[in-house]
């Protein structure tokens, strides 16, 4: 009967209320009675839900005449939207859109705390803080002080803008002063682009000295933005970038770069830029573009830009689709390299492909069918070859080409797989500015062959199984004899892919000829436990050498260097890849190792790489480096990494780096220091140092870390 007229009670005092509030409002508590007809208490484990907005209490009065509500606390006042208000006391309007709360604080998205002795809530849009205190980071008792914290005499939070504003604002770190703004705006860690300063960069270089970068961020609307990036040094450095960015309903276009004034090249005024984009078009065509240009062969290492050495602009088309490759490209190359002139490699690069792949009908398996075009130009008109490279100063050459493929397999006796394959190409070329080339010739070239693959399997009963395939493939193989100028298979990869392929050639101006055969085998174990093994042996042997191929290759002579590949993946995260030519006398002519261990608290990386010296590739000496990149957890909070590349031809370290980062609920600090030992006529080593500070909730966009940890 008490529950009942407590019931009833509450809904005579609520029936005056407009019906779209009855509607949404929601009370829920231990105990309600009614007092002077009018006044509404509610006590015990009190919750209010009114449109959107979620009030806990300990006690709530609510006085029907004033539609006000007086509140004793501990108080939450949740928005749903991001917003978190605790206080003591609080007086609300009916609507809990206005009204005043004491000894409260404000919680932004989990992270961002603000707290003041009271705050005033206005208009369902702005809240008001007095004097205020606001961090991201967690107070110990042990060490009541934040990492950091910004102290101010008034702050607003202006919800629909998210948008927080502070008067009178002075940044202590551990509780030192260092910073003090009159007026300073951020936006609250809910919105994600805002107009504004970003966090500042110090930056160190041996050649441009100390050096501040502060971008600031140009919000055009939710699909454009700028970025403009000044950046001063103490030798004299002067640098203004942009980064222009714009999402499109069918595609997107970015554009930066920079223009610099400093002491390297006190005359001239260096810079970038750089412009990509894509774009989609009818019948699910993409265009894609890019633009590259620099001022000099060593702005991007000066500036720590990159490593880049020759520059592409132009614009492609294409179209993917499950059976079905299209593509169209125009390019202009420029090189960085100081062993390269612009004159003379070929600068204005157009290509067209069309691929397609289908049943072959009556023989059964599958075809492809490829029509290629390709030109390039040079800028050189001189037909002679200067400097005995083998290529022409002003060689300019243009093709057409088709190549129809075909491949079936078969099931034979005994548990072999048999496969025969085949593959027909015409090709036409136009050759001009160039003495010992010139003109126009065609060729036919052609493969047939057959493989045969015998797949053994043991299975044990521990789960581990065995998979061994001896491979062995007899191809035919003719072209006719016409002369073509071989630009872009100069370079052959010998590795697993190329070991049975009909053309070993990346591209098209070579094409293997002759009778040959491929024999290899592989060797898979799988482990229940996780592990895995794979393994391949193999070589390569022909009736007459091909004279194409290069001594540094592996497939110079009547028969191949050995191929030795090996790759092992362990449960616990670490992948060791390693492939070995071995020649006949048991010497290196290429090797590749690579092993990556990825674990929570750690992670190496490490690569090194061995290629003999080869006129025919360009190569005049050989190559010999190791890489590695390390990192490590040192603590929760605390993370190091390093990396590095050395060079063991010239006995020297080519480059070598060091990070070190901290990060917790409220603060990420980067530290880095790298050191380039290599030189040239246009680049010097140089040593580079970074450091940025962010603070984590205070407009910095970036993921917190782990939480302060207090002691008990």
């Amino acid at each position: 009967m008490r529950l009942l007229r407590s019931f009833l009670l509450c809904a005579t005092i609520l029936a005056p209320l407009p019906a779209a509030a009855q509607e949404k409002a929601t009370l829920v508590a231990d105990s309600l009675s009614i007092v002077n007809e009018t006044t509404l208490v509610a006590e015990g484990h009190v919750e209010v839900l009114f449109r959107g907005t979620r009030l806990k209490a300990s006690r709530v009065l609510y006085d029907q005449a004033q539609d006000s509500l007086t509140i004793d606390g501990p108080i939450v006042l949740d928005s749903g939207e991001g917003q978190l208000v605790l206080a003591e006391q609080a007086a609300l309007s009916g609507d809990l859109t206005n009204g005043v709360l004491t000894s409260a604080r404000l919680v932004l998205d989990q992270q961002l705390q603000l707290a003041a002795s009271e705050i005033a809530r206005v208009g369902d849009r702005y809240t008001a803080l007095g004097r205020t205190v606001a961090s991201s980071c967690r107070i110990c008792a042990e060490n009541p002080v934040p990492l950091w914290e910004v102290r101010a005499r008034r702050v607003v939070h202006d919800e629909a803008e998210q948008m927080i504003h502070f008067d009178h604002a002075t940044l202590r770190i551990a509780g030192v002063p260092v910073a003090y703004v009159p007026r300073l705006r951020i936006p609250d860690p809910t919105r994600d682009r805002a107009t504004g300063f970003l966090r500042p960069e110090l930056l160190t270089t041996s050649q441009l000295g100390t050096g501040l970068r502060v971008p600031y961020f140009i919000a055009l609307g939710d699909s454009r933005d700028v970025t403009l990036l000044p950046q001063v040094t103490t030798k004299g450095g002067r640098t203004l970038g942009l980064r222009y960015r714009e999402a499109l309903s069918f595609g997107s276009i970015e554009i930066e770069g920079a223009t610099s004034r400093d002491e390297i090249l006190p005359d001239d005024r260096r810079g970038y830029l750089f412009a990509r984009g894509t774009f989609g078009l009818p019948r699910d065509f993409t265009l894609n573009f890019q633009f590259e240009e620099v001022s000099d062969r060593a702005y991007y290492l000066d500036y720590g830009l990159g490593e880049k050495d020759r520059l592409a602009s132009g614009f492609e088309i294409s179209r993917a689709r499950r059976n079905e490759f299209i593509s169209g490209r125009l390019l202009k190359f420029r090189t960085l390299r100081e062993d390269e002139s612009n004159a003379t490699i070929p600068s204005l690069v157009a290509d067209a492909t069309f691929h397609r792949r289908f049943g072959f009908g009556p023989l059964g398996g599958e075809g492809g069918l490829r029509l290629t075009t390709h030109s390039h130009r040079r800028e050189s008109r001189n037909p002679n070859d200067l400097d005995d490279d083998g290529i022409a100063e002003g060689r300019d050459m243009s093709r057409l080409s088709v190549l129809v493929d075909w491949r079936r397999n078969l099931m034979l006796g005994g548990g072999i797989l048999g496969s025969a394959l085949a593959e027909f190409g015409a090709d036409a070329y136009d050759i001009s500015q160039d003495a010992e080339w010139q003109g126009s010739d065609t060729r036919l070239h052609g493969a047939a062959g057959i493989e045969l693959r015998w797949p053994w399997v043991r299975s044990m009963a521990s789960g581990t199984s065995d998979v061994i395939q001896p491979v062995l493939q007899v191809v035919w193989a003719d072209r006719s004899d016409a002369r073509v100028p071989n630009e872009d298979s100069v370079l052959v990869e010998f590795d697993e892919g190329s070991l049975f392929a009909l053309d070993r050639f990346p591209g098209w101006d070579a094409t293997e000829d002759g009778t040959r055969a491929a024999l290899g085998i592989n060797w898979t174990r799988y482990t229940a436990s996780g592990w895995s093994l794979g393994a391949t042996v193999g070589q390569v042997i022909w009736q007459d050498a091909d004279p194409n191929f290069s001594a540094a290759s592996g497939f110079d002579g009547s028969q191949s260097d050995w191929l030795a590949a090996l790759q092992l993946n362990l449960q616990n995260g670490l992948t060791l890849t390693q492939r070995t030519i071995i020649d006949e006398t048991f010497g290196v002519t290429k090797a590749e190792w690579q092993i990556d261990l990825s674990r929570d608290r750690y992670g190496i990386s490490s690569r090194y790489v061995r290629i003999r010296e080869s006129e025919q590739e360009a190569r005049p000496d050989p190559i010999e480096e190791l890489a590695l990149t390390t990192r490590y957890r040192l603590t929760d909070a605390w993370s190091a990494s390093a990396a590095g590349r050395y060079d063991f031809e010239a006995d020297r370290t080519a480059r070598a780096g060091f990070g070190l980062e901290f990060r917790n609920e409220c603060l990420k600090l980067d530290l880095s220091l790298s050191r380039r030992f290599t030189s040239s006529t246009s680049v010097t080593p140089s040593t580079d140092f970074g450091l940025s500070v962010d603070l984590i909730g205070f407009g910095s966009g970036v993921t917190p870390g782990p939480s302060r940890v207090c002691r008990r």
